[in-house]
C-alpha cells in the first residue's frame, strides 16, 4: 500500500484559503487544492492531520505529519524550525478594522490595540506601527482567525493584521472593513522537519513541476479570483521562489 502524504493544517473556516471539513467532500480552498495537486503528482494518496495552529509545526518536528500546508510564511523564526519548499503563493499583508472606524494609514492606530498571530510575519508588521499596542493570539485554539474576529467585533482589539487573501471574504460584511494594505509579499511554502531532507527535495520538486506545467496557476484561478498569481511563466525572469526555499 502506498504511504500517504500526511499534511498538518488547522480545520477551520477561513475561505478561499480552505473551508471546514466538509464529511463528504472533505477540504476545499486553495491550499487543499495544492495539496491535493502535489500529493498526486508524488502518487501518493493525500491525509490531512488536522491540529490548532501552535501544534502545526511541532508536529512534523515529530514525524506525526510529513509537513505543514497551511499559512506558513517564510520567516526567519520558521526556518529554525522546519525548511521550507518553493513558494506555492505570495500575499501581502492587510488590516482589518471595525466598520466606520477611521483607519486608514499605520499612524492611525496609534494607541490603538492591533492583533495578529503570535511569531507570524503579521506580528512582525504589526509591531512596527509606531505607538500601537500590539496583542497576540497564540493559535492554541481550532480557530485562531476566528478568535481575533470575534475580539475585534467585540472591542477587545481594534484592528487585526493579516494576509490579505484572508479579508477577501469579508469585503462586503457589515462588521468591518479593510483599513489598508501594507506590499509585504510574504511568500508562503511547504514546511518539512529538518531531519528529512528527501521529504523536502520530493515536496519541491513536485511543486516545481506543478507550477511549471500551469496546474498552480489553474487552481489559483479558480480559488483566488481576484487576487493577481504571483509566478512568472517559466522562462520569462528570476527564479521568485529562491528566497524562500530551505537547504535541499
Amino acid at each position: 500500500m502506498t504511504t500517504p502524504l500526511r499534511l498538518a493544517c488547522i480545520d477551520s473556516d477561513a475561505p478561499p484559503l480552505f473551508l471546514l471539513t466538509d464529511p463528504v467532500k472533505g477540504r476545499l480552498g486553495y491550499e487543499p487544492a495544492v495539496g491535493e495537486l502535489l500529493a498526486a503528482e508524488l502518487g501518493r494518496p493525500l491525509e490531512w492531520v488536522c491540529l490548532p495552529w501552535s501544534q502545526m509545526l511541532p508536529a512534523v518536528r515529530r514525524g506525526e505529519a510529513d509537513a505543514v500546508l497551511c499559512g506558513q510564511g517564510v520567516t526567519e523564526s520558521r526556518l529554525r524550525e522546519v525548511d521550507f519548499t518553493r513558494p506555492y503563493a505570495v500575499f501581502h499583508e492587510s488590516v482589518l478594522v471595525r466598520r466606520g472606524d477611521p483607519v486608514h494609514t499605520p499612524a492611525d492606530l496609534h494607541g490603538r490595540r492591533v492583533a495578529a498571530i503570535a511569531g507570524s510575519t503579521n506580528m512582525t508588521l504589526a509591531k512596527t506601527f509606531e505607538g500601537a499596542v500590539t496583542v497576540s493570539f497564540g493559535g492554541d485554539t481550532d480557530d485562531v482567525f476566528g478568535d481575533m474576529l470575534a475580539a475585534l467585533r467585540s472591542g477587545e482589539v481594534d484592528a487585526v493584521v493579516d494576509d490579505d487573501v484572508v479579508f477577501v471574504p469579508l469585503g462586503e460584511h457589515p462588521d468591518f472593513e479593510q483599513a489598508f494594505t501594507v506590499p509585504t509579499g510574504n511568500q508562503w511554502a511547504v514546511g518539512v522537519a529538518k531531519d528529512r531532507p528527501g521529504d523536502l527535495a520530493a515536496l519541491d520538486g513536485a511543486l516545481a513541476r506543478i507550477t511549471a506545467d500551469g496546474r498552480l496557476e489553474r487552481v489559483w484561478a479558480e480559488w483566488l479570483p481576484g487576487l493577481e498569481y504571483p509566478f512568472a511563466a517559466p522562462g520569462s525572469g528570476p527564479d521568485p521562489a529562491a528566497a524562500a526555499r530551505g537547504p535541499v
